[in-house]
């Protein structure tokens, strides 16, 4: 919702031309899956079965292609994209995708990393969370994507509560939405903006994020954390 609003999305026409080839098209376009798939970890916060991720992807780039309305240009791809990573994150939205024990454990975490926090005088480093809390550093990241994804839905209400979320017979409210995500974002610290710029303009999931960086996956998850928060808050202040 977040790179829709502020970013746009194509208006398809269904019907308008008929899509010939669509078995080609799939063939083409069907890196954009494991891309959206990359994208919802961030999302949702846990790894999924990939069977049915691939299977949700595929069935929203079949719709993709044949709602497009003409044949596919060079805006196809980030129409597909958003609308498979759409089409992902409302099958995890009607589904119980995240366990209240993994919920729990990222509370925990937060909990760790301040109790951590007061003791060192500084952020502490993953292997010291690690420690404190007795898991894997495997464990630590998983939990890191939960704690992201809550503030990303956290977000995502607020973004709800401000109004029905932009259709094409509503184009005005989009604008108006994707200008109030403008000017919150440009009162934002230049590092928070530039990782939410990675992420949502130029689609960068969070390990290609850390490789852009030169930080590690988990600090970028928390970076991330932090840029949604900061968001979130001035929206609603």
């Amino acid at each position: 919702m977040l790179a829709q609003q502020q970013w746009g999305e194509v208006d398809a026409q269904p019907g308008q031309l008929p899509v010939a080839n669509e078995s080609v098209l799939l063939g083409r376009y069907s890196h954009l899956i494991k891309r959206a798939a990359s994208h919802m970890r961030t999302q949702v916060g846990v790894v999924v079965d990939k069977d049915d991720l691939h299977q949700i992807g595929l069935m929203a780039l079949l719709t993709a292609i044949r709602r497009y309305g003409r044949d596919v240009d060079e805006l196809f791809e980030s129409y597909a994209f958003k609308y498979i990573r759409g089409a992902m994150l409302d099958e995890f939205r009607r589904t119980d995708w995240r366990p209240r024990q993994l919920r729990q454990q990222a509370h925990v975490l937060r909990d760790t990393q301040r109790k951590l926090r007061r003791e060192l005088g500084r952020e502490a480093s993953d292997a010291e969370v690690c420690e404190a809390m007795g898991i894997s550093l495997e464990q630590l990241l998983e939990l890191h994507y939960v704690a992201q994804a809550e503030a990303v839905e956290s977000l995502e209400q607020v973004l709800e509560l401000s109004g029905p979320i932009a259709a094409e017979s509503d184009e005005l409210n989009a604008l108006e939405k994707r200008e109030m995500l403008k000017q919150a974002m440009s009162g934002l610290p230049q590092r928070n903006k530039l990782l939410l710029h990675l992420y949502y303009t130029h689609e960068l999931n969070m390990k290609e994020i850390a490789l852009t960086l030169k930080l590690t996956e988990s600090r970028v998850c928390q970076l991330h954390k932090q840029s949604v928060e900061l968001l979130t808050h001035r929206l609603q202040s």
